[in-house]
């Protein structure tokens, strides 16, 4: 008789349930060194109604067991926005963790498909952590290297059984790694220079926050809104991400590029924080915190990441458009300079995003991690 035999399937219902359903992944990646450690307090207000996600989405979430040992986990979810934005009776999974046996995925998956079902979905894709404006994708290459802040992470043989049951690939997102040494190509720093009675970088004005944090949203929303799969930010989850950017994210780490006056393209790069938090197993007590501002004073991150970067739609596929691109890179390389960090990571790009990719690429950025989006359709 196989060990899997006796792996049943139980639903969270309740705050000790789901304490126990952020800490799957501590056995899971424990021989993995590539893996960090999330904040588990982090992680219980990510899945807690205080998540402002929630007040346009439904989950679900349940856990395997192996007897009464947790052996995997998974949740679905249905978002109104995106209902409404794309009229499509999709749902998601996510949070998708598990021991490497090909019964553990099928009964996590069935779990959550049935529900999907049960609420009138008829397409699941995944995985999302919990919405696209959240982690999202599958990491398929590049394990060997410890996710950024913000990215997830995943055992190679997720793939394997994400695929086994049917899930086919339906977008690929990719990170690409350039050290800050880097150099603009000849021909951009001259045209920056040129342009610099029209074209002006300049960071972020923390004495107006909320004015800025309101420019970036709407060059973002108008950047992306014909990306794959977008959806916008609600003013509570800008705010929620703009808390971050407040306690995280130097001013200069953000740049605004204007044209004529007119805030026309941004740029928002974080701190890598794992490599503050990855030695903390997801505790900030009893020395946690103390850790964290100590190292983030003393230590800073030599690493950090790209996250946000958009042009407005009239200068995309436009010299301009590039020139601001490379202009705000550069803004932040200086930036990063100064902090003495090393290398950044820019993510994620989807893969048949030309332009941006050859932007990084001209900087000498290789790929170097591949995260993928699924997609199943039921009978």
């Amino acid at each position: 008789m196989g060990q899997d035999v006796l792996i049943r399937i139980e639903p969270v219902k309740d705050q000790a349930g789901l304490k126990q359903f952020v800490r799957v992944p501590i056995n899971i990646y424990r021989l993995d060194p590539a893996w960090v450690p999330p904040l588990l307090v982090e992680r219980l207000h990510s899945f807690s109604l205080k998540n402002p996600y929630f007040e346009h989405a439904r989950w679900k979430c349940w856990m395997a067991y192996r007897g009464t040992i947790p052996v995997g986990r998974i949740s679905a979810q249905i978002d109104e926005l995106h209902l409404a934005r794309y009229d499509s009776p999709t749902g998601f999974f996510g949070s998708l963790e598990a021991e490497d046996s090909e019964e553990i995925f099928h009964a996590l998956f069935e779990t959550a498909e049935t529900w999907l079902r049960s609420e009138g979905m008829k397409v699941v894709q995944g995985p999302f952590n919990l919405s696209i404006n959240q982690e999202c994708g599958l990491l398929v290459q590049g394990y060997d290297d410890p996710p950024m802040v913000m990215m997830g992470h995943a055992r190679p043989y997720y793939k394997k059984h994400v695929e086994a049951y049917g899930y086919q690939k339906v977008q690929d997102m990719l990170a690409y790694r350039l050290g800050i040494d880097f150099s603009l190509p000849s021909g951009v720093a001259r045209f920056l220079k040129k342009a610099k009675e029209s074209v002006k970088i300049r960071p972020l004005r923390r004495k107006h926050l909320q004015e800025e944090l309101a420019i970036i949203k709407e060059i973002y929303e108008e950047a992306w809104a014909e990306n794959w799969g977008f959806l916008p930010f609600t003013e509570a989850e800008f705010a929620d991400l703009g808390q971050q950017l407040k306690l995280l994210v130097e001013d200069d780490f953000v740049q605004i590029a204007e044209v004529n006056g007119i805030p026309s393209a941004m740029l928002v790069a974080f701190p890598n924080v794992h490599e503050v938090i990855h030695d903390l197993q997801g505790r900030l007590w009893p020395l946690g915190w103390l850790k964290i501002l100590w190292r983030l004073k003393v230590r800073y991150p030599t690493t950090g990441r790209v996250a946000l970067m958009g042009v407005r739609r009239q200068f995309q596929s436009s010299p301009m458009g590039a020139l601001m691109a490379y202009g705000m890179i550069e803004a932040v390389r200086k930036a990063g300079l100064r902090k003495h960090i090393q290398q950044v990571e820019l993510s994620w790009i989807l893969e048949n995003n030309k332009r941006m990719r050859h932007i990084l690429e001209s900087l000498g950025a290789k790929s170097y991690k591949k995260y993928r989006l699924y997609e199943k359709s039921f009978q």
